[in-house]
């Protein structure tokens, strides 16, 4: 069996991070090693949140798992909370990156043309240069902005968007650069991404769903770490992460309207079984 480590707070209530990460990838038949950088009583969409910070216990997990010998088919990064963690992460790629293994970087910190509340340009920069170790990274639109210097549009073309791929991949990321909710079609959305290897466009568009759940992204990213530890190209993988996930949107808008929790993923986990073959 597969083992990968992905890297992301938790959530005690709530669909996010490693909350949804742990339990899609390891329903994908993929053993899920985890590093929660932090513990929250709820996601940050409910109010009086608790939040305990946990970036101390990152280099010692570090340090015990080298000592138990461990290595892991991939591993996969989402939310990071400081620059701190970054630096940490950063060490723990040059640890147990191997010739064979993937490294797989969500860099979560913006959405909407703006960084979230608690970050700041240095804190892209940081991520930046986390990226240039990835071997794939999926920012959204104003993530890719930032990670790259761009002026931010909402209103961009397709040569906006080959000329971002571009300086994505300039930032040193070695197999591929996937930009998330793009598209070029009035009602549609999608991923666009180049493999750097091979100089190849990489898309696939789907109906844009006009709601928005929060962890939707974490499902996308978690669902393709698993596609891709199973052996799915990356095309593959991205199709049925996108499917997926929009298969658990349109679940929960037709049953059940409490928006903040996130999507009921768990419901349409053995669509996604079955998909795979399993």
């Amino acid at each position: 069996m597969q083992r990968i480590v992905t890297i992301q707070d938790i959530s005690c209530v709530g669909k996010c991070s490693l909350t949804v990460a742990l339990p899609i990838i390891s329903a994908m038949g993929v053993e899920t090693a985890i590093i929660p950088t932090a513990v929250l009583s709820t996601h940050t969409m409910f109010q009086n949140y608790t939040f305990h910070d946990l970036t101390d216990e990152i280099q010692p997990i570090a340090q015990h798992w080298k000592q138990e010998k461990l290595d892991f088919a991939a591993i996969y990064t989402g939310y990071l909370g400081s620059k701190r963690q970054i630096e940490l992460i950063s060490d723990f790629f040059d640890q147990f990156k191997t010739e064979e293994n993937l490294i797989f970087v969500d860099p979560v910190m913006a959405d909407n043309g703006r960084l979230y509340p608690l970050f700041d340009l240095d804190f892209a920069h940081q991520m930046a240069r986390l990226c240039a170790k990835a071997d794939i990274i999926v920012p959204n639109l104003t993530e890719a902005c930032f990670l790259t210097g761009t002026e931010y549009r909402e209103d961009y073309d397709e040569a906006y968007i080959e000329a971002l791929l571009n300086k994505l991949a300039a930032l040193g990321t070695q197999r591929a650069v996937v930009l998330t909710g793009v598209a070029f079609q009035p009602g549609k959305t999608g991923v666009v991404g180049l493999d750097i290897q091979i100089g190849e466009r990489i898309a696939y568009v789907h109906d844009r769903i006009p709601v928005s759940y929060h962890g939707t992204g974490d499902i996308f990213s978690s669902t393709t770490v698993g596609a891709l530890a199973l052996g799915k190209s990356l095309q593959e993988a991205l199709e049925i992460a996108a499917d997926y996930t929009v298969s658990c949107i349109r679940e929960t808008m037709e049953h059940d309207q409490q928006k903040k929790y996130g999507v009921n993923f768990e419901l349409m986990l053995p669509q996604l079984i079955h998909r795979l073959g399993h």
